[in-house]
């Protein structure tokens, strides 16, 4: 196992090396001084889409614009915000933060931008049904001498989108910030090993209950559950924010100064570079700007309109990482936590923090978000990962994904984390490549489509 581990981290950590870096950072700048600004001044806009004045039930697609937009939020506020953020600072320390900052912020244009292509170039799969996603851009925006590049992101989409690492934190948050200080599990090996077998096998029975309505039961529960959890979430760590407010000038500040001084931690090895690799890969996990998942969300959306669906997308990172990472990095820092025990990360560090702040109730408040952040992440992910089975094989087998998919919830619950990690970040890695490259060479099309949208629409 600890050879696997070795090769996945080499792995992972050749492909986020400074070429992927410039891709997602220098391609969501790019796009951001492309469009002259054009997705930031356009805020309220995708605020009112939102409230359903667009839609339109004869529209072609499967959910409506608010069920699109809580479905890949579904996916992206998962627990790279409740242990992501903690391994970015675990790893990179609190200069990490920054860099997850800046992907967020670029990563609104690059949003705009993949998800008005994701409407744009649908394109129907060998069962006749309407698709979107980075694949169907690649096939019918670029044509099908690309295929090896759709074929691409399929692959890594496979692996990318398993449930392991929400299923692995899940297990973890419930087992050893709850259960066992509680005194309800015994810590030895043969209990733990049973408990994490039992619990992934009744995760796994919950989230087939869901999967298997299909994407429009996804989008109805991810329209109840995501605005619910971020407000609980939030709300819970502003009240510790300002417990703690004195506090925040202090590492807000070293946040900032920690970004370029590459002297914490695992990433000192790298110096700031490996402080950017951690910040940026981490908030790449976290919002998927550049990524390509979340694009296969909107690009289910009920509009004939692309341009309005890349408004309603690029509200994902904002909501994600400017907001919803942010509080938890913030919780994290200024309860002490992220120096308290070495060798503590993930869901872990974020309950230890919350336990700081409000007693014997913190860490079953965090495995309680935990519960939901994750299942609702699994709930949507099937549906990536089936997409993609379906792009490569056909639409006619992609089914089978499910039951795949299910039983690594199992087998999830009781791998180890680090190799887990590794895994998802590498795919995440690959699925960028293929997804931002054909975005920023169609890119000429959407500002075409912009120009011509807000021209009919310039209210």
């Amino acid at each position: 196992m600890q050879s696997l581990e070795t090769l996945l981290a080499r792995l992972s950590d050749l492909i986020w090396g400074s070429p992927l870096i410039l891709l997602i950072v220098g391609g969501g700048l790019f796009f951001l001084f492309y469009s002259r600004g054009l997705p930031y001044r356009y805020m309220g806009r995708s605020i009112a889409i939102l409230g359903g004045r667009y839609d339109r039930r004869e529209d072609p697609g499967d959910i409506n614009h608010f069920q699109a937009l809580s479905t890949a939020l579904s996916g992206t506020l998962g627990l790279g915000n409740i242990a992501g953020v903690a391994i970015a600072i675990s790893l990179g320390g609190p200069g990490a933060v920054f860099w997850m900052w800046v992907t967020a912020l670029v990563g609104v244009a690059t949003k705009f931008f993949t998800c008005t292509l994701a409407v744009m170039y649908r394109g129907y799969d060998s069962e006749g049904h309407l698709q979107g996603g980075p694949m169907y851009i690649i096939r019918e925006g670029l044509g099908r001498r690309w295929w090896p590049l759709a074929s691409l992101f399929c692959v890594a989409g496979l692996f990318g989108t398993l449930p392991i690492f929400q299923i692995n934190q899940l297990t973890e948050a419930i087992r050893d910030a709850v259960l066992v200080p509680g005194g309800l599990l015994v810590d030895d090996e043969t209990s733990l090993a049973t408990f994490n077998l039992f619990f992934g096998a009744g995760v796994a029975a919950l989230v087939a209950l869901v999967i298997f309505g299909g994407i429009q039961r996804i989008g109805r529960v991810a329209a109840w559950v995501v605005p619910s959890m971020v407000l609980v979430y939030v709300t819970c760590a502003l009240v510790i924010l300002a417990v703690h407010w004195a506090e925040l000038p202090r590492y807000l500040g070293l946040i900032f100064t920690d970004a370029f001084r590459g002297d914490y931690s695992q990433a000192a090895i790298g110096g700031v570079l490996g402080v950017i690799v951690v910040g940026v890969r981490q908030g790449a996990f976290s919002n998927e700007a550049g990524i390509g998942t979340e694009v296969m969300a909107h690009g289910a959306a009920k509009t004939r309109e692309p341009v309005r669906e890349g408004l309603v997308a690029m509200l994902g990172p904002v909501i994600d990482t400017l907001l919803v990472c942010t509080c938890t990095a913030l919780v994290i820092l200024v309860t002490g936590a992220w120096q308290a025990e070495e060798g503590m990360a993930g869901a872990a560090l974020t309950a230890q923090a919350f336990a700081e702040a409000l007693g014997p109730s913190g860490p079953w408040l965090v495995a309680m978000l935990v519960v939901v952040f994750s299942l609702s992440t699994m709930f949507t992910f099937w549906y990536y990962g089936a997409k993609c089975l379906g792009f490569l094989v056909g639409a006619r087998h992609q089914h089978w994904y499910r039951y795949f998919y299910v039983a690594l919830v199992v087998v999830g619950a009781v791998v180890s984390l680090e190799a887990v990690i590794y895994l998802i970040t590498a795919m995440y890695g690959l699925m960028a490549i293929p997804t931002m490259t054909a975005t920023l060479l169609l890119a000429p099309r959407v500002m075409a489509a912009a120009r011509d949208y807000f021209s009919r629409n310039p209210g």
